[in-house]
C-alpha cells in the first residue's frame, strides 16, 4: 500500500465487505447470464418453430395442388384409356367385317368345293379316310409340305419304330436290327399297299378330282390369308368410322394439356405470391412474441453485460487494494475473518503475523 495500514482489523474488515460483495456481483452476474442464455433459447425456439410452420404449411399447401390436379389428371387419363380402349375395339371389329365381307366369296367357294368333293366321293364311295389330308399326302401329294408330311411318316414307321423297338431289347444284335426293319418293312408297307389297293387303285378317278378340289380349296385359303394380311397391315382407317372416337381423344388430349397448364401455374402463383402471403400471416401471429422475447433478451444481455463490468471493476479494485497485501490465498470472508480475531484478541499484532499463525495452526 502507499500509505501504512494504521488499523489492520478495519482494512481486514473492508477486504472482508469488497470480497462478498465480489461474491454477490458474481452471482448476480450468473443469474443474469443464466436469464440470458435461457431467452435465447426461447427465441430460438420459437423462431425455428415459425420457420418450421411455414415450412411445413408450404409443404402441405404444395401437395394439396398438386394432388387436386394429379386427381383431374388421372381422372382424364383414365378417360382417355377407356376411349382408346373402345376405338381399338371398334377398329378390331371393322377388320374383322372386312376380312368378312373381302373374303367371303372364296370362303362360299370353298364351302361349295367342299360339297361337289363329298358328293364326288358319296358317288364313288370313297372311304371317309381318303378326304384327310393325310390320307392326300401319303397317296397323292402335291407341294413341299404334303412331301414332307411323306417324309416325316416314312421317317417315323421305317426309322424310328424299328430303332425304338431295338434299343428296349435287352441284347443287341445286328441280325436282331435287320430282323426288325424286315419286319417293320412288310408291316407298314403291307399295310401301305392294301390300302393303295383298296382306294386310290378302286377310286383313282375321284380321288384324282378330289385333289383338283383340294388344290383349288388350297389355292382360296392362300388368297385369303393374303387378303387377310393385307387388311391388317394397311394404315387406312377412313373405312372403319372412327372419327368419333379420334375426336374424342383428341378433346382429352386437350383438357389434359389445359389442366398441366393450369397446375404449372397455380404452383408459379402460390411460390410467388401465396406462400409470402402465409409467410407473413404465420410470422404475424407470433410478432408480439418475438419481439417480447428479444427485448427480454437484450435487457438481460446489457445486465449481463454491466454485471460482468461491476466484476470486473471489482475483481481489480480487491486486487490492486487488498489482495496483493493480503494474499489471493486468505482473500475469503472466513479467513479474513479468522486474521482479524487474531489480531482483534491480541493473538497477532499485524496481518503478516496473523498470517503466519494461520499457516502455522493450519499445518
Amino acid at each position: 500500500m502507499a500509505q501504512p495500514i494504521t488499523d489492520q482489523v478495519g482494512f481486514l474488515g473492508e477486504a472482508c465487505r469488497a470480497v462478498q460483495e465480489l461474491s454477490a456481483s458474481r452471482s448476480l452476474l450468473e443469474k443474469f447470464r443464466q436469464e440470458e442464455s435461457r431467452l435465447d433459447k426461447e427465441l430460438d425456439a420459437e423462431r425455428k418453430a415459425v420457420t418450421d410452420t411455414i415450412s411445413l404449411t408450404v409443404k402441405k399447401r404444395i401437395e394439396e395442388i398438386n394432388d387436386t390436379y394429379d386427381k383431374e389428371i388421372a381422372r382424364e387419363q383414365d378417360r382417355l384409356k377407356r376411349v382408346r380402349s373402345k376405338r381399338e375395339k371398334a377398329k378390331t371389329q371393322g377388320v374383322r367385317e372386312r376380312i368378312e365381307e373381302e373374303t367371303a366369296e372364296l370362303k362360299g367357294n370353298n364351302r361349295e368345293l367342299m360339297l361337289q368333293m363329298k358328293s364326288v366321293f358319296q358317288q364313288d364311295r370313297v372311304p371317309a379316310l381318303c378326304k384327310s389330308g393325310w390320307y392326300y399326302a401319303l397317296y397323292l401329294p402335291r407341294g413341299f409340305s404334303e412331301f414332307l408330311v411323306l417324309l416325316l411318316n416314312i421317317f417315323f414307321f421305317f426309322l424310328a419304330i424299328p430303332c425304338g423297338i431295338y434299343l428296349l431289347l435287352p441284347e443287341k444284335s445286328p441280325f436282331y436290327l435287320i430282323g426288325i426293319y424286315f419286319v417293320a418293312i412288310l408291316f407298314f408297307g403291307g399295310i401301305y399297299i392294301l390300302i393303295n389297293n383298296l382306294t386310290k387303285v378302286r377310286h383313282q378317278s375321284a380321288l384324282r378330282k378330289g385333289r383338283s378340289i383340294r388344290d383349288l380349296i388350297k389355292s382360296n385359303r392362300r388368297k385369303i390369308k393374303v387378303i387377310v394380311h393385307s387388311i391388317k397391315r394397311d394404315r387406312d382407317e377412313a373405312v372403319y368410322n372412327l372419327e368419333k372416337y379420334d375426336d374424342e381423344i383428341a378433346r382429352i388430349d386437350q383438357d389434359l394439356s389445359n389442366i398441366a397448364d393450369k397446375k404449372r401455374e397455380a404452383l408459379n402463383t402460390f411460390d410467388k405470391v401465396t406462400k409470402t402471403i402465409l409467410s407473413d400471416e404465420i410470422a404475424g401471429n407470433s410478432r408480439e412474441k418475438i419481439a417480447k422475447l428479444e427485448e427480454d433478451y437484450e435487457a438481460a444481455s446489457a445486465n449481463a453485460n454491466e454485471a460482468e463490468i461491476r466484476v470486473k471493476e471489482q475483481t481489480l479494485f480487491i486486487n490492486d487494494n487488498y489482495a496483493s497485501y493480503i494474499g489471493k490465498e486468505f482473500m475469503v470472508p472466513d479467513r479474513l475473518d479468522e486474521l482479524a480475531d487474531m489480531i482483534r484478541m491480541g493473538k497477532a499484532s499485524s496481518i503478516s503475523e496473523a498470517k503466519t499463525l494461520y499457516k502455522n495452526l493450519k499445518e
